[in-house]
């Protein structure tokens, strides 16, 4: 997925400017989430949305008026849907609208490739009524450590202060003010859930097209040199290996694991490494439920934990899709594969807020 930086990023450098649709906060009901972002052109075209609307229209107006005056400060819509847009969602919303030019080229770039990494910033207000920001290295437990820092204005990558005891800002509640100023870490793009994809035939062809627009990191792996397409999409990378036993090995906690490949005893080997670590939450199998119940006994003489037996997803897709062509099986896929995500960010910590919201 391309994020808002990386779109930025190009426009100002094709067109010299851009503006930064971002909604801060949502209480209540609103058409779209906290941190759901658009890039704005001089002319006003746009990429990306905050919902559609009348909400989205009057901040692509704010930002069309923003870009007229030139790189400036921030500004700040904050709206009752009900009362101010005749929305029937009837939530408030914050979006705040930050315009940039050739001068923070450089910056903006910086926090594309973070956001390409699904690296969190550390952000704050600066003296100028702007917002400064630097890519953070996550760490275990998710909270920042310290910011990388570079380019020619310091100030515009320097980490934000650090609050008494050495407090960081928190993953959640909004705004904390620490000193003089309003810090807070901003997620950059949806984290990429890394997905080990075992098999480059039919489907799996399918799957990874149905998967480039989606939040997946795909490891693409197979034996076969020659199975894997001239060009794959950005967020996978085509591995040809011998021993792809190891990447269920090496595979980070929290990946998903999806096995579809030209070998029975093959997928059978892969899908039992997969189920013996308990960390990787969603372990697919291409196949039948006859298919199923002949791997099961084999995990069973084993000795697979029976409840990781149970865990495993197989046959894979959304149930009631009994299409078996590629990309059908692909759709039903990636459909469950989010639905997959979605419980597995429901359980992982809280995540970064996205931006300025206190009243």
């Amino acid at each position: 997925m391309t994020s808002a930086y990386a779109r930025l990023a190009d426009l100002v450098a094709a067109h010299g400017a851009a503006a930064l649709v971002r909604v801060a906060s949502v209480q209540g009901s609103a058409p779209r989430e906290a941190g759901a972002a658009m890039a704005v052109r001089p002319d006003g075209a746009f990429h990306g949305t905050i919902g559609g609307g009348e909400l989205e229209w009057r901040a692509l107006a704010e930002a069309r008026a923003a870009l007229a005056e030139g790189r400036g400060r921030l500004r700040r819509l904050d709206m009752q849907l009900g009362p101010d847009l005749g929305q029937c969602c009837g939530g408030r919303a914050i979006v705040t609208v930050e315009t940039f030019d050739a001068r923070d080229l450089a910056d903006l770039r910086t926090m594309a490739e973070a956001a390409a990494e699904g690296v969190p910033l550390a952000a704050r207000m600066d003296e100028d009524g702007r917002v400064a920001r630097a890519p953070t290295s996550p760490r275990r437990g998710g909270g920042p450590r310290e910011a990388r820092t570079g380019g020619d204005e310091g100030r515009h990558h320097s980490p934000p202060p650090v609050g008494p005891a050495g407090r960081r800002p928190p993953l959640r509640g909004g705004i904390e003010t620490l000193g003089d100023a309003l810090t807070w870490l901003e997620e950059t793009a949806p984290r990429p859930t890394p997905l080990l994809l075992f098999g480059a035939g039919h489907v799996g062809r399918a799957l990874v097209l149905a998967l480039a627009p989606l939040p997946f990191r795909v490891r693409w792996i197979d034996g076969r040199a020659d199975a894997f397409p001239a060009h794959v999409p950005a967020n996978a990378t085509a591995v040809h290996t011998d021993e792809p036993g190891l990447e269920i090995a090496q595979a980070p906690p929290g990946a998903f694991v999806l096995v579809m490949t030209h070998s029975h005893p093959l997928d059978l080997a892969l899908t039992a490494g997969a189920l013996a670590r308990a960390d990787l939450p969603h372990v697919g199998l291409i196949g039948s439920a006859t298919k199923r119940a002949r791997f099961e006994k084999r995990f069973r003489e084993v000795g697979l934990d029976e409840a990781r037996i149970n865990d495993l997803v197989c046959p894979i897709g959304l149930p009631g899709i009994g299409d078996k062509d590629p990309a059908i099986i692909a759709a039903a896929t990636a459909a469950q594969l989010l639905q997959a995500r979605e419980r597995a960010l429901a359980a992982a910590p809280p995540m970064p807020v996205a931006g300025p919201s206190a009243s």
